[in-house]
């Protein structure tokens, strides 16, 4: 009996938060080496690879983002719910995190009096960019981890946050059009249009690798979204193959002895072992579900933290940056789910108040245009 991806969709019952928890300790463990010693060429994995752990939790990110936004997309089939539900899970725990670095970690250790660097148009800069995104990211503050070795980076962390918003929008305007030319177009389907984006981006970011063309990180982030797009509106097809997965994982570390011949077969394989250990692996594993979802407060607070240790602690050692760091940062990204978090997401109907306001204005509108 085929043990199809589609069967398991619909179920909240997975492994997607215990995946992401455990991505976003890889991107803390990955940036424990650059923060501790000044470069990410001191990573481990990078000498062996090329890639960071960092870098393949990033990637990760993306194809569970574009797995779930897209079931999220088609679920709710109206554009103000999807934008409503993606503004209330990235911005509120972003300003929070935001506004904590500017008036805590940047007050305590900026070298500048607390009037001066209140006042320094770097510290607005970084406030507004970080806050909405809109215009990029800043991820210096005035004075502020000078003398760390990882010199005047406050949150490194978050420049993967606009691609993350780019996917978002990008998405919403692919299917928007192929809905509406689909009219028209009888072989031009979401299915189909997600599955062409899905292959040639992913082609196109192998070509890139040994090629490069155009921008790295962004054909990186468009092939990771879009491939775990096609697995979902496809997931009819997929098959979670024990025997795949298996034969997949030695796989990849017997060709990890060359690089490129990894790069390959790595962005070959990791779509389809995500979506594996999201749903086959179950028992007591599941119930890390119960517990919230700290990935995100994890992402975003890990690097300042880091930081703030290594302005703290001279000459900090590696693992010693790795275990303090995760302990404040798991007691930070907690608080952020408890009490930022959780509490928006329940507000993701809010968009059904926000449709009938526009309904009333347009209403109002026409009345007194008649009039």
């Amino acid at each position: 009996m085929k043990n199809l991806l589609s069967s398991y969709t619909n179920s909240r019952d997975n492994n997607f938060n215990l995946i992401r928890f455990i991505a976003a300790s890889l991107v803390l463990f990955s940036h424990s080496f650059a923060l501790s010693l000044g470069g990410s060429e001191f990573e481990p994995l990078k000498t062996t690879i090329g890639m960071t752990w960092g870098m393949i939790a990033v990637d990760v990110f993306f194809i569970t983002s574009g797995f779930l936004i897209t079931n999220s997309f088609l679920t709710r089939n109206k554009l103000l719910s999807y934008a409503w539900a993606r503004l209330l899970r990235i911005y509120p725990a972003l300003i929070v995190a935001t506004v904590f670095c500017v008036l805590v970690l940047g007050v305590w250790f900026t070298k500048h009096t607390i009037y001066e660097y209140i006042m320094d148009t770097q510290t607005h800069k970084y406030f507004v960019k970080n806050s909405t995104l809109f215009f990029g990211t800043s991820y210096s503050l005035p004075g502020v981890f000078i003398e760390t070795p990882f010199k005047s980076t406050v949150n490194g962390s978050i420049w993967t946050l606009p691609y993350e918003l780019k996917m978002y929008v990008i998405l919403a305007v692919i299917l928007c059009f192929v809905t509406y030319m689909s009219k028209w177009i009888k072989f031009l389907t979401i299915k189909n249009a997600l599955l062409v984006i899905g292959v040639f981006s992913v082609g196109l970011h192998l070509f890139n690798h040994f090629h490069t063309i155009f921008s790295a990180n962004f054909v990186r982030f468009f092939s990771m979204f879009f491939i775990g797009s096609a697995f979902f509106t496809w997931s009819d097809k997929v098959v979670l193959s024990s025997k795949f997965a298996i034969f997949g994982l030695p796989l990849l570390i017997i060709v990890s002895i060359n690089k490129d011949i990894f790069f390959v077969i790595y962005n070959l394989l990791l779509p389809f072992l995500v979506f594996y250990l999201a749903y086959i692996p179950s028992g007591k594993i599941r119930k890390f579900n119960r517990i919230g979802d700290y990935s995100y407060g994890i992402y975003i607070y890990a690097f300042p933290v880091q930081q703030s240790i290594a302005a703290t602690i001279p000459n900090v050692s590696v693992s010693t940056m790795i275990i303090l760091s995760f302990i404040v940062t798991l007691f930070l990204a907690i608080l952020s789910w408890h009490l930022i978090e959780k509490r928006f997401l329940k507000m993701k109907d809010g968009y059904i108040h926000i449709e009938k306001f526009i309904q009333k204005l347009s209403l109002t509108r026409r009345y007194i245009q008649t009039k």
